[in-house]
């Protein structure tokens, strides 16, 4: 099994300074983490279609990987197809696989998938179901609806028997601005198979495709903590978890110094990799003295949403001598579910002592700790 991967495109709407099948996307280049299950699936050898003058920055972003030839884009993806093809002619693999390099995520069983359809068919692809509704477009008005119970989200790889697809490639007439190899296959009288697709196979245009990675990255679940610390001093009020406390003592620091969320918040940051409460609301902006802690934690979950997550179940404990947390427990957990806009049912605080031990255990200040899921959204 051969594999045609296209990646000579200039990627322009992902906003990158670069082609976007060469920036980096969870720590690798675009283009190598497709050509890597590939090559896990034991494609060989692997054709890269990439831009005229690219030789270099494709041969850093693939280095280490095997059986790799690189060839120069055509004008259009099908000529960069078919010069794939071509290039594969002297080897005659029995099947090939053709790729978008835009696509990352390439699951093992897709792939799987699709050569098990090739020993019925001369093609197969991978697509998914369509769950919205569909409508034609009639300008800027609605037109005739469209049945989405017939329709499919069409994917790559796609798969075929590789004398089958070189000569559709050889025998198409007309302009080379066929949309995916299973038009040109199907031009030329081929069945082609239909197998379940995969949502990670997401394919990467837009340019908040890279500031939302972690979206892409195949993860139904995350989990961050949060830690932190504020001294108790006379004359400050007293907020934990988004509750006023009467106590002869308030915490001091920036902001209200509500020492529970901002142990939440950084927890949901972490969740998310998205730094700490501190690169977001530097102490050193006088903007953040005095502001209810809410915002904060407001904004934390909002960066969650953002990034395609949802979330799911927090859990904080504070750390101190007093005041008692049992009396304010409901109301705690009730204000936090409100800001998160979570059930309450999903947010647990409870608290602990250091049996007089260390600065709580002197009532020196207050410590808090958190932790937090997300869920894929």
């Amino acid at each position: 099994m051969a594999a045609v991967v296209v990646a000579a495109g200039q990627g322009l709407r992902a906003g990158q300074p670069l082609p976007k099948q060469f920036a980096l996307w969870r720590g690798k280049p675009v283009l190598r983490h497709s050509v890597e299950a590939l090559a896990s699936a034991g494609a060989a050898p692997i054709v890269v279609a990439i831009p005229q003058g690219a030789e270099a920055i494709a041969a850093e972003a693939l280095a280490g990987i095997t059986g790799i030839r690189f060839i120069a884009g055509g004008a259009t993806r099908q000529d960069s197809v078919r010069a794939g093809l071509e290039a594969l002619a002297a080897d005659a693999p029995d099947l090939v696989l053709i790729h978008d390099a835009a696509r990352p995520m390439l699951p093992i069983d897709v792939i799987s998938r699709l050569t098990e359809a090739l020993a019925s068919y001369p093609g197969a692809i991978p697509v998914l179901p369509v769950v919205d509704s569909m409508v034609e477009a009639a300008g800027e008005l609605m037109g005739a609806p469209a049945r989405r119970e017939a329709l499919r989200r069409v994917q790559t790889p796609q798969a075929f028997r590789y004398p089958a697809i070189l000569a559709a490639h050889r025998d198409w007439d007309g302009p080379t601005n066929a949309g995916d190899d299973a038009q040109v296959a199907a031009a030329a009288g081929l069945d082609i198979a239909l197998v379940a697709g995969d949502e990670a196979l997401h394919k990467l245009t837009y340019a908040s495709d890279f500031s939302s990675q972690v979206v892409s990255a195949g993860l139904p679940m995350r989990v961050g903590t949060g830690y932190d610390v504020h001294r108790l001093a006379d004359g400050e009020e007293l907020w934990l978890c988004g509750v006023k406390i009467d106590h002869s003592q308030g915490l001091a620091g920036h902001s209200d110094a509500d020492v529970a969320i901002h142990a939440l918040v950084d927890a949901l940051l972490g969740a998310v990799a998205a730094g700490d409460i501190g690169q977001h609301f530097p102490p050193s902006d006088p903007q953040w003295r005095g502001a209810s802690s809410d915002r904060f934690l407001a904004h934390a979950v909002e960066l969650v949403r953002e990034t395609g997550y949802a979330v799911g179940q927090i859990d904080v404990t504070l750390i101190c001598e007093a005041p008692r947390i049992g009396p304010h427990r409901a109301a705690m957990r009730e204000t936090l579910a409100r800001i998160m806009g979570v059930d309450i049912a999903a947010v647990s605080v409870k608290a602990t002592t250091t049996e007089k031990l260390g600065f709580t255990g002197r009532s020196e200040g207050i410590a808090a700790q958190a932790v937090a899921t997300v869920f894929r959204g």
